[in-house]
C-alpha cells in the first residue's frame, strides 16, 4: 500500500490496567490487537499517537505474547525497536485532545474492562470525536469504553447502534466469565446497543455503523483497522479505499 496524506492522525488508546481481577494473574492489552492495527495504519501513512490512562508502558497480557499467540504483526513488533519505544512512552490520556486527531482506535485485551468504562478523560475524548463526526473504533473488549458515552444531545451513544465485541461464549471459552467485572456483550445490550457476533467464535467479524467501528475479537483487529482506513481514505469515486 502506498503512503497517503501524513497529516492524517489516529489516536490509539491503550489500557493501563495490569491485574486480572482477584486471580493474581497479569493482564493488560492483547498484543495482536495493538500490533495489527498499528501496522495497518502506519503502513498506510497514517500518523499514530499512543496514549493510555497512566501514560508510559501499557501492560501487555503475557498470554498474548506466548509463542502460540504470535502473528506476523506481533513478530514484526518484536523486531521493531522504534515501535517498542513508542509503546513504552505512551502519552497520559488526560494530556491529549481529540482536536489533534482524525479518528480514535481502542485496542482490547481484558485490561480495558477495568480502567476505561468510567475514565472521564476517555469518555470526554470519545464524546469530542463523536461531536466532530470523526470515526471511533474499538476491538474485542475495548468497546467497553463506549458504555457511558453520550451523544451531543445527551442521549446514550450506544442506544440503537449496531456493535460487536468479545462475546459471552468467547469469554466462557477462555474461562473468565466469573472473573471479569461484567460480561461485555451483556453490558452493551443493556446500554441499548444492537449487539451481534460472527457465526464462528474467534473468527474475524467487524460491524460498521456510521462512524462507529467495532471488532469482535483479536482476529478482528486488522479488519477493524482496515474499516477505519476506508473512512479516512475514501477513493475519488466516493467508494472506500483499501
Amino acid at each position: 500500500m502506498t503512503a497517503h496524506d501524513p497529516r492524517l492522525r489516529v489516536l490509539m488508546v491503550l489500557t493501563s490496567h495490569a491485574t486480572l481481577g482477584d486471580t493474581g494473574r497479569a493482564t493488560g492489552l492483547w498484543l495482536e490487537e495493538f500490533a495489527a492495527p498499528y501496522y495497518v495504519l502506519t503502513d498506510a501513512g497514517i500518523g499514530v499517537t499512543l496514549s493510555s490512562p497512566l501514560g508510559g508502558q501499557p501492560p501487555i497480557d503475557p498470554v498474548s505474547d506466548e509463542p502460540t499467540g504470535q502473528t506476523d504483526d506481533t513478530r514484526r513488533f518484536h523486531e521493531d525497536v522504534a515501535a517498542q519505544e513508542r509503546l513504552a512512552s505512551s502519552l497520559p490520556l488526560a494530556d491529549v485532545s481529540a482536536g489533534d486527531f482524525d479518528a480514535v482506535f481502542f485496542p482490547g485485551g481484558h485490561g480495558p474492562l477495568w480502567d476505561l468504562p468510567d475514565n472521564r478523560s476517555s469518555i470526554g475524548l470519545i464524546e469530542a470525536f463523536v461531536a466532530a463526526d470523526k470515526p471511533v473504533a474499538a476491538v474485542c473488549h475495548a468497546p467497553v469504553a463506549f458504555a457511558h458515552v453520550a451523544n451531543p444531545d445527551g442521549t446514550v451513544f450506544l442506544a440503537g447502534r449496531d456493535v460487536t465485541a468479545f462475546s459471552d461464549t468467547e469469554e466462557a471459552a477462555v474461562g473468565l466469565t466469573e472473573v471479569v467485572p461484567e460480561l461485555l456483550e451483556d453490558l452493551l445490550v443493556a446500554a441499548g446497543a444492537n449487539y451481534s457476533k460472527g457465526p464462528t467464535d474467534f473468527a474475524p467479524y467487524v460491524v460498521v455503523d456510521g462512524r462507529l467501528i467495532t471488532g469482535q475479537n483479536p482476529a478482528s483487529s486488522a479488519p477493524a483497522a482496515r474499516a477505519l482506513l476506508d473512512q479516512l481514505l475514501p477513493t475519488d469515486d466516493g467508494a472506500a479505499g483499501s
